[in-house]
């Protein structure tokens, strides 16, 4: 990962339940993280890395963010928002 503008810290555990250790995540990364899964949720099953990775729908976008370069940025939708507009995934 590049550091720069596009870097953001993430609390594996929410800092409202406590979460002190934080890991460098892309911007887009991490509210995709946040746009998908509540503090609530976080914190019972997703305080590792590859807890987040194995989540069906922040797998997805890793894949398709993963062909766009460092520096890419984007709006970010809440899941209910994209999928009740009919949104996928796309180049």
């Amino acid at each position: 990962m590049i550091a720069g503008p596009s870097v953001e810290e993430h609390h594996l555990l929410p800092r409202s339940q406590g979460g002190k250790e934080k890991v460098p995540l892309h911007r887009v990364c991490h509210r995709k993280i946040h746009a998908e899964l509540s503090e609530k949720e976080l914190a019972r099953g997703y305080t590792t890395l590859d807890a987040l990775r194995a989540h069906p729908d922040i797998a997805a976008f890793i894949q398709w963010v993963a062909r766009k370069p460092p520096e890419f940025t984007a709006v970010t939708f809440r899941a209910k928002d994209h999928a009740k507009a009919g949104r996928k995934y796309r180049d």
